[in-house]
């Protein structure tokens, strides 16, 4: 019998698989029958990439160099520098159009959601000091780093319209800004645009409405002396001269000499300031109670309720003059009356 006729009677054979791993009968005994097998050369294998190659070390640098100074995700400033052809000033140029695109559509939806929340902010250059207010929604946002520099982009605005007043000073002076007025002052030298589009920014990064509430400033020439005071202060992370908190107070004094402890008695004004909440200053003759409560020198004195402020002040040989005090998410009677 033959070979072939064999393999047909074969009942392994007419399977397709041999208990033997990888032999299979037919195929493999015919193959061997009608010689050997031509060899088979290893398939290469084949390398699948999910994204683009690795980017050359040059284009790394700049794109390390365009995060590091706008703080923009490594997605965007990719799709920045791939759009401007490689060119920083353009990628940074667009990644603060698209973001000022965001932070206005997203502020428009958030527009009418209360912010009772924020921060005060308190800075003085020379002769100049401001206070301003900024707030958002929760508490949260605002210990956020990115909330804090917003406060601190509104002060230094506001800084700079205040020196820029030219005025020939032969007593101190005062103003306040309130919503709109802060939001049309320019953002710095810095910064483009006004400081709404740096509120725009805030929002679009911290996904919170905001609002720039108020400021107010204050110019001495010699022979005055502002005493400042924040409850709660902590120093802006990235300038020493600011102080962020929930309420803050300048007290203007007016001083014959300089003092070497005018600074602490400005912060003890203050902190009266911010602990009776007076309405007016009043005069060293008004007698405590009554109608006076509201007035600050008849108040009792907060550190030494004994005497009243008046009393302390006096033997200080300084007078007090004015005041500014500003706490957090005050109702809008309120800020309006000041």
């Amino acid at each position: 019998m033959s070979l072939l006729r064999s393999l047909r009677l074969c009942p392994i054979a007419r399977t397709r698989s041999c208990p033997v791993r990888g032999f299979r009968p037919c195929t493999d005994l015919l193959s061997l029958q009608a010689g050997p097998l031509p060899r088979r050369w290893p398939q290469p294998r084949h390398t699948f990439h999910a994204g683009p190659l690795l980017a050359s070390a040059s284009s790394k640098e700049l794109l390390m160099k365009l995060r590091r100074k706008t703080g923009y995700s490594f997605v965007n400033c990719r799709k920045a520098l791939e759009t401007c052809g490689g060119d920083l000033k353009q990628a940074e140029s667009w990644l603060h159009e698209q973001a000022q695109k965001e932070g206005w559509s997203k502020a428009a939806k958030l527009h009418g959601r209360k912010t009772k929340e924020g921060l005060i902010g308190l800075l003085q250059e020379g002769n100049s000091t401001v206070l301003v207010e900024v707030n958002c929604e929760t508490d949260f946002v605002a210990r956020n780093l990115k909330f804090q520099q917003l406060v601190q982009q509104v002060a230094l605005g506001t800084m700079l319209h205040c020196q820029s007043l030219k005025d020939q000073l032969s007593t101190y002076s005062k103003g306040f800004l309130n919503s709109s007025e802060l939001a049309e002052l320019p953002a710095g030298p810095e910064r483009e645009g006004s400081l709404k589009d740096q509120l725009a920014l805030a929002i679009g990064k911290l996904g919170e409405n905001m609002t720039l509430k108020r400021a107010a400033w204050v110019k001495v020439p010699t022979g005055f002396y502002v005493g400042s005071y924040v409850h709660g202060a902590m120093h802006s992370p990235s300038l020493h001269n600011l102080v962020l908190g929930k309420y803050g107070a300048l007290v203007i004094c007016e001083t014959s000499e300089w003092k070497a402890n005018l600074e602490d008695l400005g912060r003890r004004l203050g902190q009266h300031v911010v602990g009776m909440a007076p309405l007016s200053v009043g005069s060293l003759d008004d007698e405590p109670g009554g109608e006076t409560e509201t007035k600050m020198l008849s108040q009792p004195y907060l550190l030494d309720p004994s005497i009243t402020l008046g009393q302390y002040v006096q033997p200080q040989g300084v007078s007090v003059v004015d005041f500014v005090r500003f706490e957090c998410g005050e109702c809008e009677e309120a800020a309006e009356a000041e």
